[in-house]
């Protein structure tokens, strides 16, 4: 059993292409204010039972972070 709060490693690679692509492509940066400027070095973890996908902006740099719901699966 794992302990609340544990970070589960996923391996976003397993996801296939058009799954990737989205997330890598269709972004939000609060940084930078502006969609859709990519993701790159993305990490996908589950955490409290919540799969996210984290990554950088494609742009700026700064951290995007992506909740992943039941819609989206």
């Amino acid at each position: 059993m794992t302990e609340e709060n544990e970070r589960i490693e996923r391996d976003f690679n397993l996801r296939d292409a058009d799954e990737k692509h989205a997330f890598l492509n269709e972004t939000w940066c609060d940084n930078c204010q502006e969609v859709n400027l990519g993701m790159v070095d993305p990490v996908e973890y589950e955490l409290n039972s919540i799969i996210f996908i984290e990554g950088k902006c494609a742009k700026c740099g700064s951290v995007i972070l992506t909740e992943l719901t039941d819609d989206e699966f």
